[in-house]
């Protein structure tokens, strides 16, 4: 009798061990956020008692809606060991060309609910061929994902400002507004549930099939992934395209919360999902960490955001804290891959 674990035994465990040890260290990541966002929300709730009123603390989840549909995608591309610079520009170009088509539409006498249709599918093909274009650069061309998507966000913002003549678009239908905004302050945003639902889905994507295993597997070494049988450049632009259509949904909803299409409305949204998802545990190396945890990222985000706000804190000093934030964030994960003995 041989102690040995025959081909077959070992296809089958290892899978198992690595889904163990994922899932222990998606819990260890994950559980320093939930403590983060814990103690942020106590700490705003001790200072200002107008944190913890009702249509604040409503604020406060349409507001992570936007940055967690945004974490989402560059999550999926951060563990694909890849970076999306141009998530914000591909928002801001979305927002612009799915309000001109919807006033363009409703104003030539098209039926609202149709040319509502029509704009959003116009605004998510923004984010389709970009993020296509970004994946292809880098997972057919191999060029580094830092730089494409970057030239790529200056190519969607010189395009939005094009199309709107570098001033709002407004003049939205008020269905569209009630629909997909916020119509007073005691709404609950339809993004709120949007961003729920694509949470719950991607959660399940990539931790139950073998898509999200081989993701991962790109994101760890992606040459060890494609001498296993794994097409890494599909996987590799399908995680850009779902990057950039997320990207643009989130600027369709924004657009419906603001009531305006704006090149503009991007803002720091690069900085804050790169952040949310190094703060959720996912490593800038690729490979680890859980999607969910960017989702608690962008809460722990948009608590900070909003006590900040509520105490009249500058903008400028808020865009330094959260660039401390990450570079926090990275030491901590770097100082974690040195104590486990990885270079």
């Amino acid at each position: 009798m041989t102690n040995s674990l025959s081909a077959q035994d070992r296809k089958v465990v290892a899978p198992r061990s690595n889904l163990l040890r994922r899932s222990v260290i998606n819990l260890r990541t994950t559980g320093v956020i939930s403590v983060l966002v814990a103690l942020a929300f106590i700490c705003f709730a001790l200072i200002n008692p107008r944190f913890t009123n009702t249509n604040n603390l409503i604020n406060i989840l349409n507001q992570t809606s936007y940055l967690a549909i945004l974490a989402l995608g560059q999550g999926l591309v951060l563990i694909s060991g890849g970076f999306d610079l141009a998530v914000a520009g591909i928002l801001g170009l979305s927002s612009v060309i799915s309000v001109t088509t919807l006033v363009v539409l409703v104003g030539s006498g098209m039926n609202e609910p149709l040319a509502i249709a029509i704009a959003i599918a116009a605004g998510l093909g923004v984010g389709l061929v970009l993020g296509a274009i970004n994946g292809i650069a880098v997972a057919v061309l191999r060029v580094p994902s830092f730089i494409v998507t970057l030239g790529v966000a200056g190519v969607a913002a010189g395009a939005g400002y094009q199309i709107s003549g570098g001033i709002p678009v407004t003049g939205l239908p008020q269905g569209f507004i009630d629909t997909f905004g916020t119509p007073n302050l005691r709404s609950i945003s339809t993004s709120v549930y949007v961003a729920a639902t694509l949470a719950l889905l991607t959660h399940i994507v990539m931790n139950r099939t073998k898509i999200g295993r081989y993701i991962y597997a790109v994101g760890g070494n992606a040459v060890a992934a494609r001498l296993s049988g794994v097409n890494v450049v599909a996987y590799t632009v399908s995680v850009f395209v779902v990057s950039g259509m997320f990207a643009s949904l989130s600027g369709i909803l924004l657009s419906a919360r603001v009531a305006t299409g704006d090149t503009n409305l991007g803002g720091n949204f690069v900085l804050q999902s790169i952040t949310a998802g190094v703060l959720g545990g996912i490593s800038l190396r690729g490979g680890e960490g859980a999607i969910f945890g960017a989702v608690l990222g962008a809460l722990f985000i948009a608590i900070l955001a909003n006590g900040m706000n509520l105490e009249n804190i500058s903008s400028y000093y808020q865009m330094i804290i959260l660039g401390v934030l990450l570079v926090l964030a990275v030491l901590a994960e770097r100082g974690r891959a040195m104590l486990a003995g990885r270079k």
